[in-house]
């Protein structure tokens, strides 16, 4: 049964960067479209970054130009680089399917930017 582990979240200034990566156990990740997610307080959870098995992206408008989604089958590991980072950026962020699996939600990463 595949697992998936976030980390490389932080509190970090406006403008500054992070790189979060979501390691995942299990051989048969590669063949996944992998996304990653967010959680702001009281609001829904919600797809920021996708990248199917052979690499192409989607993000939300959000994000676009600022965050960038890559994978590594090799390691079993899912990146989010986020640069110029924004107060409304604050979230705690999770990686999953796309669509998600309710069974692959981890604990996953706070992410807070903040002066």
């Amino acid at each position: 049964q595949v697992q998936l582990v976030e980390s490389g979240g932080g509190l970090v200034q406006p403008g500054e960067s992070l790189r979060l990566s979501c390691a995942a156990s299990g051989s048969i990740f590669s063949i996944y479209t992998m996304g990653w997610y967010r959680q702001a307080p009281g609001k829904q959870r919600e797809l920021v970054a996708t990248i199917t098995s052979g690499r192409w992206t989607n993000y939300v408008d959000a994000v676009k130009g600022r965050f960038t989604i890559s994978r590594d089958n090799a390691k079993n590991t899912v990146y989010l680089q986020m640069n110029s980072l924004k107060p409304e950026d604050t979230a705690v962020y999770y990686c999953n399917t796309v669509p998600p699996s309710p069974k692959y939600w981890g604990q996953g990463t706070q992410v807070t930017v903040s002066s």
